[in-house]
């Protein structure tokens, strides 16, 4: 199979132009431009190709497609976003599938090509388990399974009782759809036990959504040794749920909350970057 190298022909191109037109534009503008450049040059007839970027992939078919994507891989040659949006563009999640059991460039490729789709759920749950994956590719591995949690949650139960992955399969676990008693219990044992992480466990139960957790996050908010984070976690926890909380509090001995105001920044404008 001939590969080319679109990426790299684009950044020639692109070098090109941006000597060409030195000193027009600041960063801030190239930065803005380049991806629509980038995008253009995915519609540009290339003479040594015979096709545009985009219309050598269209022509091949979803087999092809998939492995041209494994001979770039294999072959250290860029993948470019022409192939991805290729595959993308075609029902190929059968084909992409028996890359989850590949090399690890080829896992990457296929979780972020696949998504969140149910036929690979359950791998997804196996992926997630291995001691040896690495824990960003989990976290992507968990985005994609909790948009189906309702699938996977039996077995994230099941993995969180032999404390297996317990974080991620708590937060799996916040994302079902399904009334369970047994999950309300966990979230709220773990809410109540584990005080140094107050913010995400009460963001588990606010994404749970069962109401008869305001109380044990009303009880917490009005402690008065949390600190800002924990109060506004825990203020958009109740909200969420429908409750509300008005006592006035004091955190002008917070560390966080003071280096917010010796900046000069809003706390509530601040805080609502971090969600």
């Amino acid at each position: 199979m001939k590969l080319y190298d679109f990426d790299g022909m684009f950044d020639k191109k692109l070098g090109d132009y941006i000597a060409k037109n030195a000193g027009k534009y600041t960063e801030a503008e190239w930065e803005d431009a380049i991806p629509k450049l980038y995008k253009q040059f995915g519609d540009i007839y290339i003479k040594s190709v015979g096709n545009t970027p985009n219309g050598f992939y269209a022509a091949m078919s979803d087999a092809e497609l998939i492995s041209a994507l494994k001979t770039h891989l294999k072959q250290g040659v860029p993948v470019s976003e022409f192939l991805c949006g290729a595959i993308e563009s075609r029902n190929a999640v059968g084909l992409l599938l028996p890359l989850l059991d590949g090399s690890a460039d080829e896992r990457e490729y296929a979780v972020n090509l696949i998504g969140a789709d149910e036929r690979a759920i359950k791998k997804y749950m196996a992926m997630i388990t291995d001691p040896n994956a690495d824990e960003d590719f989990k976290s992507r591995l968990a985005d994609n399974i909790k948009q189906k949690a309702d699938l996977a949650v039996d077995e994230a139960i099941e993995n969180y009782g032999k404390g297996i992955e317990k974080e991620f399969m708590l937060e799996i676990m916040s994302r079902s759809s399904v009334p369970s008693e047994k999950i309300f219990t966990i979230l709220i044992n773990e809410f109540r036990s584990d005080t140094e992480n107050i913010p995400m466990h009460a963001s588990y139960l606010a994404a749970y959504g069962d109401a008869r957790a305001l109380e044990y996050l009303l009880d917490k908010i009005d402690e008065e040794d949390i600190s800002f984070i924990e109060y506004k976690e825990l203020l958009l926890a109740i909200e969420s749920l429908g409750g509300c909380y008005d006592k006035p509090r004091d955190f002008s001995s917070d560390p966080y909350y003071k280096l917010i105001k010796e900046h000069g920044f809003s706390v509530t404008d601040e805080f609502k970057k971090m969600q």
